[in-house]
């Protein structure tokens, strides 16, 4: 069963394709949809196990990567794509860059997570399915669906694309999401990569994350590494969604380095 995707833009120029971070959709990718519909050809799925992919299952980085690379080659345009990818979306696009690189022509990683954080790893996936199949049933509720959007730093404006999102994402799915991104670590043959990539984290990101974009950066030839200090001052959750809650700057972020310009200046490069 092919993945659904959200497929935009122009029709001749470069394709982008946007990977969503783990529980959400490609609709949080909305903000740069409609800022760069006009100038590229845009894809965006929704990623195994999730939303209009839910029964696309189980959801693996390995299985999303064949996905997105089959992806690539059938409908982008020249069978090359730039990747942006956030959370467990960046994870994917590490991997991507790993096992295929020649059909990515510059990667965007911001925020993946390469190193364990302490005590995530002792669980398995039946006691994170457990554990959210006892919440499942206040996702009917409004005002559970916002405390868990504040809590993931999603703004509320999104209120009617994360109802289906979170009724649509079972035990099962959220258990393979959270041990999958849990025991991501750096994977081999990112030697090989030859695409400009950027990596990057909000400042006040935890430690590990930010830790985890030297690791990434430092694993690929000629890669860029940056902490974002945004201007307006952002919640730990919001900095790791920025997509979101800076999307003029994620946009340029994106503008300028698959068209070779200079970064912001709240692109910091890595002490």
């Amino acid at each position: 069963m092919p993945l659904y995707v959200q497929e935009t833009g122009t029709s001749t120029a470069p394709t982008i394709v946007f990977l969503h971070g783990g529980g959400g959709g490609g609709w949080m990718w909305q903000p740069q949809v409609e800022a760069l519909k006009s100038d590229y050809h845009l894809l965006v799925p929704d990623l195994p196990e999730h939303c209009n992919s839910a029964a696309v299952k189980p959801f693996s980085i390995a299985d999303s990567v064949t996905r997105i690379v089959e992806l690539i080659r059938t409908r982008a345009h020249g069978g090359k794509a730039h990747v942006v990818g956030l959370s467990e979306g960046a994870q994917i696009t590490v991997a991507l860059l790993a096992a295929t690189p020649e059909v990515v022509d510059h990667a965007i990683i911001s925020s993946a997570l390469v190193r364990p954080i302490p005590g995530m790893t002792w669980f398995g996936a039946g006691t994170w399915s457990v554990s959210y199949r006892m919440i499942v049933p206040l996702n009917r509720y409004d005002w559970w669906i916002r405390l868990n959007m504040q809590s993931n730093g999603i703004p509320v404006r999104f209120l009617p694309e994360m109802r289906p999102t979170l009724n649509s994402l079972t035990p099962e799915a959220f258990a393979h999401v959270i041990v999958e991104n849990q025991r991501f670590r750096l994977p081999a043959g990112l030697e090989r990569v030859a695409a400009p990539t950027l990596v990057v984290a909000g400042q006040r990101e935890y430690g590990v994350m930010r830790q985890s974009v030297k690791d990434v950066a430092a694993a690929i030839p000629g890669a860029r590494g940056c902490l974002v200090y945004h201007t307006r001052q952002l919640s730990l959750a919001e900095e790791h969604n920025w997509n979101m809650n800076a999307p003029e700057l994620f946009t340029q972020m994106v503008r300028a380095w698959i068209e070779n310009k200079p970064l912001s200046t709240e692109l910091r490069p890595l002490g």
